[in-house]
């Protein structure tokens, strides 16, 4: 460290005083009278505004990345924030020394040197780390090679696809690019292919594991010429255990929940109510709060919003089936009523005393009247009655074809009557539970494994 800093120190002033005379000591393997007239020859005529190899070819620059961190991934901005060591080399023939060893110059001299134009085009913002100096890295090799590290943290955009979120997995991308050098100037390549990447092995995200990354080499196509473009794409695949947890087994449980209305009496108005107006509540909330999160493209209908519609689905079908139950038992107690209180009519209107009473659960078939009292005039009263309704009967097909009209609408309305309303809870005991099941294979199934 200690030889680096005296090298440095000796460097800078050579610079900026044209080379002053330092006391006799060793640097390296070199002696003063070595160095001195070595670096001075480098430095002497060095044009920083012209690159290495002018008007000889391009230069070619080879990359390699750390990915330190990626800090968060944003599915509202569509974005990442990552943390990475940028690593450049390349060869300057005009930077060639005498010797086997390397120089590593202080990081606020690389205003002195050419240096790459690198750019990363996908990024929003972005930073040079600058605690407690600027993060730079600069090495001269006695071949002329040079070596320029950055540690760089940058919000890059990446397209992602939410239709299946959150069983998704994204792909994003990490590009390089020269800004304002071509390929006739500049050729970009990865050092060791997909081995110039290190660090996403080991990268350990919150809702997110790093599935497979790799590396390809470009060119960007502009309106200005072709540039070279180096690109580490890079598979995210999110931990779905998260949202499980927090999402789907609540809204299991609250479709469960509204299915217990089934076995409660359709007499307890209030008991049933309550339960279906609080799932469907609990339901509303919870898929609000599922999108909080979440962009609100209307291009994204995303697999958690698929789920939570099936589930306040069901939640808001049993409500329904409640209010259908109960609306067919109060028609049925009322059809009831209604014939029991004609026929009371009936029979007090013939003088006979009679009380009768419907036998009968069917509104739609023929009621029986039976007596309470045990009197032998029981028989003809009922032959009355039968005779009365087959005469009722020959006056109706007497009729014009409004009266067909008539009977045709009365059996289409028997269609809609429910005989015993109980059993819309009897049957819904295995209708939802059935259904709930059929629609959750098919949905994990289509988004797991297509």
């Amino acid at each position: 460290m200690a030889v680096q800093l005296n090298e440095l120190f000796f460097i800078f002033l050579t610079i900026t005083q044209g080379g002053c005379m330092f006391p006799n000591n060793h640097w390296g393997e070199w002696n003063d009278s070595q160095l001195q007239p070595t670096i001075q020859r480098l430095m002497k005529g060095y044009n920083r505004y012209l690159r290495p190899n002018f008007n000889e070819g391009p230069v070619e620059i080879g990359m390699s990345l750390d990915i330190a961190s990626i800090d968060a991934i944003s599915e509202i901005n569509m974005d990442y924030t990552a943390t990475i060591f940028l690593r450049q080399r390349w060869r300057d023939s005009r930077l060639v020394f005498p010797g086997n060893e390397s120089v590593s110059v202080d990081g606020r001299l690389v205003s002195l040197l050419w240096i790459p134009d690198t750019f990363i085009p996908d990024s929003k913002r972005s930073f040079l780390h600058d605690v407690t100096v600027e993060n730079r890295l600069i090495r001269i090799f006695s071949n002329g090679t040079v070596l320029y590290a950055l540690r760089i943290t940058a919000t890059i955009a990446c397209n992602m696809d939410l239709t299946k979120y959150p069983m998704d997995k994204q792909v994003c991308t990490l590009q390089l690019e020269s800004w304002g050098y071509n390929i006739q100037d500049v050729v970009f390549y990865w050092t060791r292919g997909n081995d110039s990447v290190k660090g996403l092995d080991t990268l350990r995200l919150a809702q997110y594991s790093v599935e497979s990354y790799y590396t390809s080499v470009s060119e960007a196509v502009y309106e200005t010429g072709h540039y070279p473009k180096l690109v580490l794409h890079f598979s995210l695949r999110r931990n779905v255990l998260f949202f499980i947890l927090e999402t789907y087994v609540p809204s299991i449980l609250l479709v469960v929940l509204s299915w217990v209305s089934f076995w409660i009496s359709q007499s307890s108005v209030p008991a049933r109510t309550c339960i279906g107006v609080t799932t469907v509540l609990t339901m509303t909330t919870l898929m609000m709060g599922a999108r909080t999160s979440l962009p609100n493209a209307n291009c994204f209908i995303k697999a958690i919003d698929v789920y939570l519609g099936i589930c306040f689905t069901f939640i808001f079908g049993a409500l329904l089936e409640y209010a259908c139950a109960h609306f067919y038992t109060m028609q049925l107690q009322t059809i009831e009523d209604l014939h029991r209180e004609l026929l009371r009519e009936f029979a007090e209107s013939n003088g006979s005393g009679l009380v009768p009473v419907v036998s009968s659960n069917q509104p739609n078939q023929s009621m029986e009247v039976v007596s309470t009292a045990e009197e032998p005039t029981e028989e003809p009263v009922v032959s009355d009655i039968r005779n009365h309704a087959a005469s009722t009967e020959k006056v109706r097909s007497r009729g014009c074809g409004l009266s067909s009209v008539k009977d045709a609408s009365r059996r289409a309305a028997a269609v809609f009557i429910v005989k015993n309303p109980h059993n819309i809870d009897r049957h819904a005991r295995t209708v939802f539970p059935t259904a709930f099941l059929f629609v959750n294979i098919l949905y994990w199934l289509y988004y797991l494994f297509l």
